[in-house]
């Protein structure tokens, strides 16, 4: 269970910190590494710092294949689950039964069961970049925040799209001249029944819209595969045509390109290394499943098993494979972008892959891509079960 030292006004107190792991960012991918090194033998000091404490600023509209909860033990968390998706059009309406059943949740209870599981110490601060190179090669890193230095040989970013610690020779990515779609989402209150999304040019003409129930509010957004498209009043519009009220703004830039997951001696993992899925712009799953990855590699190099060297050679590969799925993603992205305003197209490709077969099969085949199935067997290098703690 973490530790939170928190410091507000006054105690807002300097930060002058030597730990094993830094991990910067609390939220789905840096709360997962965290929990992967908890219950190490070797006891690494791990220090998680955000700019907002734990489960505070909720992120996304927080739904997940259920499969990834239970892995997780994050199941007190779900709210509402669904065994099919209703897709609008601006004329009819046709659903895809689902393989497994996607679950929404509350943000702020799954950050802090996912934060109980781990063993660190927890610091408000915002990171602003990476200081000095080590005087000796693979010597700690120096990470500056506004409170102060923090020191550590492991330094993960997992602070979201901004790639906060990427190396000053790395070209800078900034909206809306970037790989990235944009959203913008509100949480009327109110009850649904349907996970729901909308395909419809009315509200945006490269993307989509939806409508998640999650309890007693309904999480309705817009995002654009197109960044230089604003959402602000394509979302009013639908919140108006759903007559709900436009309560609780939350809106974020979406990465929908991997980006290298290492560099300059640092761990990407997250939005920070673009593991958002095209088209979809699901990013809980990538956080999850890279998250693992990445704490498990980190925990072979306090356990000395590896370097840091070879763990930021392997955990880059391991990003890396999954290449070929984001780059089939970006394509169908782009497709679905084209198609979208030409409603008798959209209508005809709906209706093929409305049958439940179908659907199940295409579902399947998405889902695969980072399954929550791929943890729950022995390690095929004999590392421990990702079962032991869950």
């Amino acid at each position: 269970m973490p530790t939170r030292a928190t410091k507000r006004g006054d105690d807002r107190t300097p930060l002058d910190v030597d730990c094993d792991v830094l991990i910067c960012g609390a939220s789905f991918a840096g709360l997962t590494v965290a929990r992967e090194l908890a219950g190490s033998p070797a006891r690494p000091r791990v220090l998680v710092v955000d700019r907002y404490e734990i489960g505070e600023r909720q992120t996304s509209a927080c739904a997940v294949p259920g499969p990834w909860l239970e892995l997780l033990g994050l199941t007190d968390a779900a709210l509402q689950s669904f065994d099919e998706i209703v897709a609008h059009t601006a004329d009819r309406s046709y659903s895809w039964a689902l393989p497994e059943p996607f679950v929404t949740f509350d943000y702020r209870r799954l950050c802090r069961l996912l934060a109980d599981q781990g063993d660190f110490l927890f610091e408000t601060a915002k990171v602003e970049g990476l200081g000095p190179r080590p005087a000796v090669p693979g010597g700690p890193m120096t990470v500056i925040t506004d409170r102060g230095p923090v020191r550590a040989p492991l330094v993960v970013d997992a602070l979201g799209w901004r790639r906060v610690l990427a190396p000053e020779s790395e070209d800078a990515i900034q909206p809306p001249d970037a790989y990235m779609s944009r959203g913008l989402e509100v949480h009327p209150e109110g009850r649904s029944d349907e996970l729901a999304l909308y395909l419809n040019d009315r509200y945006v003409p490269d993307g989509y819209s939806w409508s998640f129930p999650a309890g007693d509010e309904v999480r309705v957004g817009v995002g654009s595969f197109d960044p230089h498209h604003h959402v602000k009043d394509p979302t009013l519009r639908l919140v108006q045509d759903l007559r709900r009220e436009p309560d609780g703004f939350q809106g974020n830039w979406i990465p929908h390109r991997l980006r290298s997951a290492t560099g300059g001696g640092v761990f990407f993992v997250g939005d920070s290394a673009g593991h958002c899925l095209p088209l979809t712009a699901e990013g809980i799953r990538p956080a999850f499943h890279f998250g693992i990855a990445l704490g498990r590699e980190l925990r072979d190099v306090v356990e000395g098993r590896q370097t840091r060297e070879q763990a930021l050679r392997r955990y880059a590969g391991i990003s890396a494979q999954k290449h070929p799925a984001y780059r089939w993603l970006l394509r169908l992205q782009r497709l679905v972008g084209r198609v979208i305003p030409h409603h008798r197209t959209l209508e005809l490709a709906l209706r093929a892959t409305s049958p439940p077969r179908v659907g199940r099969r295409a579902w399947s085949a998405y889902l695969r891509t980072l399954s929550a199935s791929t943890w729950t067997a022995d390690d095929p290098e004999g590392r421990r079960p990702f079962s032991r703690r869950s």
